[in-house]
């Protein structure tokens, strides 16, 4: 039959949510939420919202200074529609001039024909006439010319002043770009900031779609013989974990047994380390699952009792970003005396079956920069965790083993 029970799933694992949990080479996104809250952007989405504020920024930066010197050559003499507004309207101030000689022509014209003797001539009068006839052609013409003249001035002028106000109206519109580019740059440079101060902090996430499993874990262990088991470590989540480090614990009464692992990359049997973990697993992709065998060595001393197995899991990633299980997966079983042994009855699984949550980590974790493993600073008897008080525990093993937990995590 399977193993006694699965004593609990117990929240929070060895390397998450200790005080304080540190990954050295790979610090975790600011802020993560843990599971089943809304997740807060990555270091590396910060980073990228960072770089495009400063982009953004220096873009505004540049089309203030554009739109200043656009306005500075707007008002200068030699602009072109400066150029041409100064024509028209010199042409338009000849135009009135040329105006007012006509009809100054006009009117002496008239006052000659108007004081011509009595005695005069009619070919002098007719020539008086005449000059009249020309002074008013000429005066008219001069006046369409003025007219003319003065529509093209307004029109050199208002296209001038158009272009000054659109000049100045880019300027107002690029300063307030500015400004919100700064605004925007400066948020996004805090938010990096904290980011990464949380970062070195050791903030990790709590990742529940990160799910370990043991199978082929007997019941019943003889005390002097080796039992060999496989745990397997699940990607549940919909990315890469560059490298995850299944994390197993044997004990039996107050002693920890001794566990091997092995694996198809390194296939020669290992000792756990001194923090528990068996191997790492490299690039474990989203959705897919890696196998670790176990070998538990139960020796002859073992007295009869209960025992478990606790399981967890770890990851980090190159991004910075990293977490495990939420909860310690934990199996019981029986130890049997040497001389009472009948022998150890296998199953093909084991899965387990979440009872306990609720507790806390009584573990710091922190990782070596050398190896980038994740390694326990406390004494290789200290427990990973312990049950809360009043936790739902299964048979009276499970209880036992709770209540001296329970009692480790208070002198720790």
């Amino acid at each position: 039959m399977l193993a006694t029970a699965v004593v609990a799933a117990v929240t929070t694992p060895a390397a998450l949510l200790a005080a304080p949990p540190a990954y050295a080479e790979v610090p975790p996104p600011p802020g993560r939420a843990l599971a089943g809250d809304t997740a807060k952007p990555s270091l590396k989405e910060l980073e990228k919202a960072a770089a495009e504020a400063r982009k953004a920024y220096d873009a505004a930066v540049a089309e203030e200074a554009a739109a200043l010197q656009a306005l500075i050559d707007a008002q200068s003499p030699k602009a072109p529609l400066a150029v041409a507004a100064t024509a028209a309207a010199k042409e338009a101030g000849a135009a009135a001039t040329a105006k007012t000689d006509a009809d100054k022509k006009l009117a002496d014209a008239e006052t000659a024909l108007k004081e011509l003797p009595e005695t005069a001539t009619e070919e002098e009068r007719k020539r008086a006439e005449q000059d009249v006839a020309d002074a008013q052609a000429a005066a008219e013409a001069a006046a369409l010319a003025k007219e003319a003249a003065d529509t093209r001035a307004e029109a050199a002028l208002t296209a001038r002043d158009d272009a000054l106000v659109a000049a100045a109206g880019r300027l107002h519109l690029a300063r307030q770009a500015k400004a919100k580019a700064l605004a925007a740059k400066e948020a996004a440079d805090k938010a990096l900031a904290d980011a990464r101060e949380e970062a070195e902090e050791g903030a990790c996430v709590a990742e529940d779609r990160l799910t370990v499993t043991a199978t082929g874990l007997p019941a019943k262990i003889t005390a002097g013989t080796t039992v060999d088991f496989t745990v397997r470590v699940t990607n549940g989540t919909d990315r890469t974990l560059d490298e995850v480090w299944p994390y197993v614990k044997a004990e039996a009464t107050d002693d920890l047994l001794d566990v091997q692992w092995s694996t198809s990359a390194s296939p020669a049997w290992q000792d756990v380390d001194a923090d528990h973990y068996a191997g790492g697993v490299d690039g474990l992709a989203a959705g897919a699952h890696a196998d670790v065998k176990l070998r538990l060595k139960a020796p002859a001393t073992t007295p009869a009792g209960a025992g478990t197995v606790s399981l967890a899991a770890d990851y980090a990633n190159d991004d910075r970003s990293c977490g495990g299980t939420p909860e310690f997966y934990e199996y019981a079983f029986d130890v049997v005396a040497a001389s009472a042994a009948p022998g150890p009855t296998t199953s093909p699984t084991a899965t387990p079956a979440p009872q306990a949550q609720g507790a806390t980590s009584t573990r710091p974790v922190t990782t070596t920069a050398s190896t980038g493993t994740l390694a326990d600073t406390g004494s290789a008897s200290t427990t990973p965790l312990a049950l809360a008080a009043g936790a739902a525990v299964a048979l009276g093993a499970g209880t036992l083993l709770a209540t001296r937990r329970r009692r480790t995590g208070a002198e720790d």
